[in-house]
């Protein structure tokens, strides 16, 4: 079998993730009108925490911003709150900007399974968030993003999440079946396709996060694009699209009515240029369900196509290995 440490089991665990990280980082808070600004630094999965929120908190006058580099922007300073995040604690580039931090005097809360993160917050007394360990990174969103929501909604910078975390359970549980059904279903579509993942800019973080699962779960490439940027200049391959390249899009009723034409305009030119495409539509009650359901979805989509290649989902050798010549 190739899902050889049982990843199968930690996805369908999604929810109960969910619910058991509702009351991570609840004792930390700070004074509102001491923050100008959010910043979220991290990698991979751990940075995808940064992507997510800007997109969950589009409407909310507070700008939020995402480093994924050993580096700070100059505007990054007092005024700003920043989540340090790195799942095992120890990537070097979260390390490297968040001592840059530290340096300028930032509001900083640390997130990480334990390593050398959680040291230095301990060394340098800043609040520190330890999430469980023991899981791939890109597994982790539940514990990381919810733990960024409840600082952020403690500090009463956000409203209050607890009903909504609860909600977004419940709608999860009840739709687990169809979720990963259609994740399944979706994966014998793309066998021996690459996928390209379509989404409106302000979901960009889901098809991102599409993307780099497929990317190590499946360990094959998929790419990813927003509208409407991509109608003005990648949708011209289509006239000659290579059959290895197949799109997704991916819907919501959130979306601006007219990217909901461009959408339609798209499958109809698609359907004259003879380019098979695929379409989900995410719905619930919330923005914070309709996330996390696709999301769990992107997941499950992820995992079944590596089992069609028969790959292992879990291991990530070529990215260790790196790390290794790193050191």
């Amino acid at each position: 079998m190739a899902d050889k440490e049982n990843m199968i089991d930690v996805l369908r665990k999604f929810p109960a993730m969910l619910e058991s990280a509702a009351k991570l980082g609840e004792d930390m808070n700070f004074q509102k009108e001491f923050v100008e600004s959010i910043v979220v630094i991290g990698m991979g999965g751990s940075g995808y925490t940064g992507d997510l929120l800007k997109a969950y908190l589009n409407d909310v006058a507070i700008p939020v911003h995402v480093v994924k580099n050993y580096n700070l922007p100059k505007f990054i300073g007092r005024k700003s709150l920043i989540f340090a995040i790195s799942y095992s604690g120890n990537t070097e580039e979260t390390i490297s900007a968040y001592r840059t931090a530290i340096r300028r005097g930032c509001n900083i809360i640390s997130i990480s399974s334990g390593g050398k993160l959680k040291e230095l917050a301990e060394l340098n007394k800043n609040p520190h968030i330890s999430i469980p360990g023991g899981i791939q990174p890109r597994l982790s969103t539940p514990y990381l993003f919810i733990s960024v929501l409840n600082v952020l909604s403690y500090s009463g910078i956000i409203e209050d999440q607890g009903e909504l975390v609860k909600k977004c359970v419940a709608e999860l549980e009840s739709s687990a079946g169809s979720i990963e059904k259609t994740g399944k279903e979706l994966a014998g579509k793309y066998r021996n396709k690459i996928p390209i993942i379509y989404s409106a800019q302000e979901f960009f973080c889901i098809a991102e996060k599409w993307k780099t699962d497929i990317n190590e779960n499946a360990k094959t490439h998929a790419f990813y694009n927003v509208l409407p940027e991509f109608n003005h200049n990648e949708i011209c391959a289509y006239q000659y699209n290579q059959e290895i390249f197949k799109p997704l899009i991916l819907s919501y009723d959130d979306y601006h009515p007219k990217i909901k034409k461009r959408i339609g305009i798209f499958r109809k030119l698609l359907k004259e240029y003879k380019v098979p495409v695929a379409e989900v539509n995410f719905v619930g009650n919330t923005l914070l369900a309709r996330l996390f359901s696709s999301i769990w979805m992107g997941l499950f989509f992820a995992y079944y196509l590596a089992m069609e290649y028969d790959r292992d989902p879990t291991p990530v050798e070529i990215i260790e290995k790196l790390k290794k010549d790193l050191k």
